[in-house]
């Protein structure tokens, strides 16, 4: 009788020792997820192999660039309903219980990436062996799009590596490499790549007792001592995120707390529990900031030459950092400035950075290897990007492009760091302008994930595209925008900041602005990132919005700077800093006035729409992404343009001129509020 037709998505075969192998390979996709459709197949493939009765099983990937991503997020959009997120989880759970319902020896032989819904299915295993070539990466990222595991992680995962590791790894999200995976028993074994399937058959063979969660997880997962331990893990989760804002690292938390990973009711709990985070505003926003993402790692698409060597013009922070990155990049850098006492500052921040950084000593020198001081200058020749960061002056930049221009060679790109000027003014003395493009990185740059790319009315599309290129290359997020005063983050950003110092100026304490723009959703209040930016540069920056936009200035920041308390660079602007951190004076008895949050935050929504009016950027979306990843404006909320929709435009234009009424005409709502209105 012939066989039934192999399901797709996954191949399936026993060799001749009796051993089953089961291959991940998703149909027309490079890499392995599991749709609603791969779980069916998957369960229509266990069908068969249940019949076959094989000895063992080894589930691997027939991807060559990791075993499973984790679920198909672009079906969570189609949730509209917590019963339709139920049953979806409550299958995918039912289909991998059923890997662990095996009444055989299996093993997940792991290479690359095991996440999110690809390691709950490797935890179904009995065994798991890993590829240790420094790509493996394990790890449940579910929070950061507002959820928790749903095929059985949190059950699978605290009973296997303790409560402690498998909540740590649920509530940061972050993925961790082999040998830490191998030390908390995440993984059996670690072999070499080529010897995957080997050692995955030799562990079948050898057939040891499986890992269980240490002694003291067991003791702290037993009813009378757990909620000591989940209060004080809320307790630590709370200092960094409000439950109203990011319900899902409690729901964890909770799921633990009143289960402790065991019996059936924990499964049906995480189910119920995860389709309720499925429809929250919160998951909603963030699974929209991962398509944004998504969508600018899509616009670095190969363009120009590849990049191998870059040049910058600029030792200071900025100018030192970009090169520091470059070079942790991999790519070969020259950095000049006028003399080596400019510029050995820059090396020995970086050298710092790369031994925090690097995984061994020898990485970190051959990283600081690629990063050489230019004092003359002789690396323009050879660079395929040269990139300017001195001080914003257009003379003084219009200068160095002088000398710049007849040294490049062809195809180079030459740009600007430029956060306020417009490539116009910078490009007027260009014998080609076509191909100055501006690369507006943000402070700081190991951190911030967002360059601006920038294009004037003469640069050519393929300096933009060899930009974009450039950019991801950097594994930097390139958000293409005309030029303009401030681009996209300083232009929507400053009027938050100029905001925040117009109402100290009204004589509200530091600390009770901050906290406003922080209940809302913030990483830090305006007053804190000012000293953060240093207000010497929020100064210029704002001087030259001011006088394109016609805003208003305030008085907070002339005194400072007359006195050079410049914030946190020279250890005290408006608050003064201490190891690294700002010491805000307690408020005492005053309040904040009632409208203080929308005070800050409704004219950074303006001027996002105004933005978008004058088609800096080209539609809603980018606009979102380039606040989010360049401003943190809070990612539950899904963006300033999305946060003011899901409020109501409407709504939105009335409190504006209220606000209006009360402070002044720049709150006046702007004429592109109408289209967006409809």
């Amino acid at each position: 009788m012939a066989a039934p037709p192999e399901p797709a998505h996954w191949s399936w075969s026993i060799d001749d020792s009796g051993l089953g192998w089961l291959g991940a390979d998703r149909a027309q996709a490079s890499t392995n997820t599991l749709s609603r459709a791969v779980l069916e197949s998957l369960n229509a493939t266990l069908e068969l192999i249940e019949r076959a009765k094989p000895r063992g099983l080894v589930l691997y990937s027939a991807k060559p660039n990791g075993f499973v991503a984790g679920a198909d997020i672009a079906e969570f959009r189609g949730i509209a309903t917590p019963e339709q997120g139920y049953e979806l989880i409550r299958r995918g759970q039912d289909v991998i219980g059923r890997v662990a319902r095996l009444p055989f020896p299996t093993v997940a032989a792991i290479h690359g990436f095991a996440l999110g819904g690809g390691l709950e299915l490797a935890l179904a295993c009995r065994y798991r062996i890993g590829a240790d070539d420094g790509k493996l990466a394990l790890g449940f990222p579910e929070v950061q799009l507002g959820i928790h595991p749903g095929f059985g992680g949190t059950v699978r995962g605290p009973k296997l590596i303790g409560a402690r590791a498998a909540l740590d790894l649920m509530l940061t999200g972050r993925s961790i490499r082999a040998p830490r995976a191998l030390e908390l028993g995440l993984l059996d074994r670690l072999c070499p790549l080529a010897d995957l399937k080997t050692a995955a058959a030799h562990l079948i063979a050898e057939a040891p007792m499986p890992r269980t969660a240490p002694l003291f997880d067991k003791l702290c997962s037993l009813a009378p001592l757990r909620p000591l331990l989940a209060a004080a893990t809320a307790k630590v989760v709370a200092r960094k995120a409000r439950r109203d804002h990011y319900p899902a690292p409690f729901a964890i938390i909770d799921l633990w707390r009143r289960h402790g990973a065991t019996g059936a009711q924990a499964y049906e709990a995480e189910a119920r529990s995860i389709a309720t985070l499925f429809c929250s505003s919160a998951s909603r926003s963030l699974v929209r900031v991962f398509f944004l993402q998504d969508r600018l790692k899509g616009l670095g698409g190969k363009g120009g030459t590849p990049v191998e060597r870059v040049h910058v013009v600029g030792a200071g922070v900025m100018g030192g950092d970009i090169a520091a990155w470059c070079a942790e990049r991999g790519l070969e850098v020259t950095l000049q400035d006028r003399s080596l006492e400019f510029i050995e500052p820059a090396l020995a921040r970086a050298r710092a950075g790369f031994a925090k950084r690097a995984k061994t000593p020898a990485a970190a020198q051959a990283t600081s290897g690629r990063l050489k001081p230019d004092v003359e200058g002789a690396g323009v020749a050879l660079a395929d990007v040269v990139i300017e960061a001195i001080f914003e002056n257009v003379e003084a930049k219009q200068a160095l492009y002088a000398t710049l221009e007849p040294k490049l060679k062809p195809g180079a790109v030459l740009a600007t760091n430029t956060s306020s000027l417009t490539l116009e003014e910078l490009a007027a003395k260009l014998t080609d302008p076509a191909r100055l493009v501006g690369l507006h990185f943000f402070n700081p740059v190991a951190k911030m994930p967002l360059v601006e790319i920038v294009h004037g009315t003469a640069t050519d599309p393929a300096s933009v595209a060899a930009a974009q290129s450039f950019a991801r290359r950097l594994d930097k997020l390139p958000l293409p925008c005309k030029s303009s005063h401030g681009f996209v983050v300083n232009r929507i950003l400053f009027p938050y900041l100029t905001e925040a110092m117009l109402a100290s100026d009204d004589g509200i304490p530091f600390k009770l602005i901050d906290d406003a723009a922080i209940n809302f959703g913030m990483p830090q209040g305006p007053i804190e990132l000012a000293d953060t930016v240093g207000l010497d540069v929020a100064f210029h920056v704002g001087d030259v919005l001011s006088k394109a936009f016609g805003t208003p200035r305030p008085k907070a920041l002339e005194p400072l700077l007359a006195a050079k308390k410049l914030g946190r660079k020279s250890g005290e602007g408006f608050y003064r800093w201490q190891d690294g951190k700002p010491v805000k004076p307690d408020p005492g008895t005053a309040r904040a006035p009632a409208d203080l949050e929308d005070r800050l935050l409704l004219p950074l929504l303006n001027e996002a729409v105004a933005c978008l009016r004058d088609g800096v950027v080209a539609d809603e979306d980018l606009l979102d992404a380039g606040a989010i990843f360049g401003t943190g404006f809070a990612p539950f909320r899904g963006g300033p343009l999305y946060y003011a929709r899901s409020r109501g435009i409407a709504a939105i234009i009335a409190r504006l001129e209220e606000l209006a009424a009360v402070h002044g005409p720049r709150f006046k709502p702007d004429a592109g509020w109408q289209k967006l209105r409809g």
